[in-house]
């Protein structure tokens, strides 16, 4: 499970390194890409394993319904896939790092099955905003 944040500088190329703990979780689920897509105004990062489930998914819905279709649409149309080079990076392309407003200060943060990139700025607002509005009936209703 991808828990925790991880704060990281993302390189001139775009590079950003993946922590050596969500590393260790791709090698052992023998996910060798990465696909990421666009989402909330930041980077949803999945295993291969994952995103077939998502693919599987949207394969079972309902072809004609215009929801799903713009769902579908947002979705995949900022997929890229890309794997981990030997020091353990991902290359984010410049269509994803602007779509995420990405700086050179990012967030990696664990989603359970996937992992989100953010620009660290745009993270701490969000989680400030989190602190400010979280509901303890949410807590009560979801882990206890």
């Amino acid at each position: 499970m991808f828990t925790g944040s991880y704060f990281h500088t993302m390189d001139n190329k775009g590079r950003v390194s993946i922590p050596a703990r969500y590393r260790e979780i791709l090698k052992g689920g023998k996910d060798h890409q990465i696909i990421l897509t666009n989402f909330g105004g930041y980077i949803l990062a999945f295993p291969q394993s994952e995103w077939n489930k998502i693919e599987a998914k949207f394969a079972e819905q309902p072809l004609f319904r215009k929801d799903v279709r713009d769902f579908q649409r947002f979705l995949i149309s900022g997929v890229e896939e890309c794997l981990l080079d030997r020091q353990g990076r991902i290359l984010v392309s410049p269509n994803l790092r602007n779509y995420a407003r990405l700086s050179r200060e990012v967030v990696l943060v664990g989603a359970i099955r996937c992992f989100e990139i953010w620009d660290r700025a745009a993270f701490e607002s969000h989680r400030q905003q989190l602190e400010e509005t979280i509901d303890e009936r949410m807590l009560h209703e979801l882990l206890i």
